[in-house]
């Protein structure tokens, strides 16, 4: 899913420690940097006992990333970490010249996949499989699942930081009850309810199609359910006609399936998810379920009346196929964010930076912090810290999907180039809309492979 839209990448304020409407509005704006860290802090880190760090500035999450340096700083003063924040965009463009110019800086803030195998095959980032083999209390402390977006050809090339989000199914309790019908546990079950709901003038699935992304999501689940996520990694392996695996073409075709009998809300191309219209319809009631990221959750509690507070909104993670080989516990979506080591750093630079990985990321106290922001810190046993909030019950449900998920895959259109990924996204449009055969995704989708 494109990182550049927050409500994608962060869930809105839940119940700790951030009031809702602060946060929804710190999500939909970019903060400037901060004074303690400056522009002249990133920009390569000269001095032998200083390391620069750039990330991005929006808030609340700026904050939690700056009091983890200061803290770092405090407790290292021959080892310091000087600091840069900026906008999603502008951090983009100035880390892309940076690196192709040998000028990173030490320590660089991504989300790993794609963009991470263009560093690693440019030589401008450190391996740090043998780091982790040394330090194994530093990766058993974190999710298994955070890794996948971190390993490039079987070698980790960054540390899995911060937060994840899975890709949640969603229902409405109360028209699952006017309908009198139960939530499904297989593919066949969808495909049952489908004109169960249709009959009582209610759409079976929302959907913004508008924005492709959300399309993707589905597609996402179904290769994993019918054939494991081995499916889409020869894919992102560039593998020669990965998407021809036979998994993929039946994926391909149930989509289509679903479409076909009407299983989307009436004119979905044309509704955007930027907007929140796809949630509104699960909330009002004009819809049964939604497939939507977790970040979907903070929204509808805040502009939904008393859906998430009245106990309305159920949420489950995507059933199994029927005969696929997928673990039904796998799950899709934003895994964490992730921090590499610039090889062109100077040894003492690369050390404090492998100080800062090992005692501050996801610390305790940061991961009190992440938490405070309403999301799910990648580390085992943050659920603990969601104990007696308001929405426990949500935060504990994300945290058992993230913690027991066998494989949690990066969303596509992250995982692969950016030139790929738009590929990707034009032809699951064209894919949903029954304008190209599942032959012809594959076809097209095969010409793309490795670009």
């Amino acid at each position: 899913m494109e990182s550049t839209t927050p409500s994608r990448r962060t869930f809105l304020a839940l119940s700790m420690g951030i009031p809702l409407g602060a946060a929804l509005a710190a999500c939909g704006t970019s903060g400037p940097a901060p004074a303690g860290g400056g522009a002249s802090g990133g920009s390569g880190g000269n001095a032998a006992n200083k390391a620069s760090y750039w990330f991005l500035s929006v808030q609340p999450q700026e904050g939690v990333r700056t009091r983890a340096v200061e803290r770092f700083n405090k407790a290292n003063p021959n080892g310091q970490i000087e600091f840069t924040a900026m906008q999603n965009d502008a951090y983009k463009t100035k880390i892309k010249t940076a690196i192709g110019a040998g000028q990173a800086p030490t320590i660089i803030w991504g989300w790993g996949g794609g963009t991470l195998r263009t560093y690693v095959q440019a030589g401008q980032v450190e391996d740090l499989t043998s780091w982790f083999e040394q330090n194994s209390a530093v990766k058993d402390r974190l999710f298994a699942s955070s890794f996948g977006a971190a390993t490039i050809d079987g070698k980790i090339y960054a540390m899995p930081a911060e937060t994840m989000q899975p890709i949640v199914l969603y229902y409405n309790k109360k028209i699952f009850e006017q309908v009198g019908v139960e939530p499904p546990e297989s593919w066949g079950d969808i495909m049952a309810l489908v004109p169960k709901f249709n009959a009582a003038g209610i759409a079976p699935f929302s959907l913004g199609g508008q924005s492709r992304w959300t399309n993707m999501m589905w597609l996402e689940f179904l290769f994993d359910r019918i054939g494991g996520p081995e499916v889409f990694q020869a894919v992102f392996d560039a593998k020669k006609d990965a998407w021809s695996h036979p998994a993929a073409i039946e994926a391909l075709t149930k989509i289509q399936d679903l479409v076909k009998a009407d299983g989307f809300i009436k004119g979905f191309s044309s509704i955007t998810a930027d907007s929140n219209a796809d949630q509104a319809l699960l909330y009002t009631g004009k819809a049964a379920m939604m497939l939507h990221g977790g970040w979907t959750y903070g929204a509808m509690s805040a502009d939904g009346g008393d859906f998430v507070s009245g106990g309305h909104l159920g949420y489950m993670n995507f059933p199994p196929v029927e005969g696929g080989k997928g673990d039904p516990s796998n799950t899709v979506g934003n895994p964490g964010q992730y921090l590499s080591i610039s090889s062109k750093a100077t040894p003492e630079q690369k050390e404090i930076a492998k100080k800062f990985f090992a005692t501050a990321v996801l610390n305790d106290e940061d991961v009190k912090e992440w938490a405070g922001t309403g999301a799910v810190p990648i580390v085992n046993g943050a659920d603990s810290a969601f104990a007696g909030t308001k929405d426990e019950a949500f935060l504990k449900f994300v945290y058992g999907i993230a913690s027991n998920a066998k494989s949690f895959a990066q969303s596509w259109d992250q995982a692969l180039s950016p030139t790929a990924a738009e590929a990707l996204l034009d032809n699951i449009a064209k894919l949903f809309q029954l304008s190209i055969t599942p032959e012809q995704f594959v076809s097209n989708m095969n010409a793309v492979i490795g670009s």
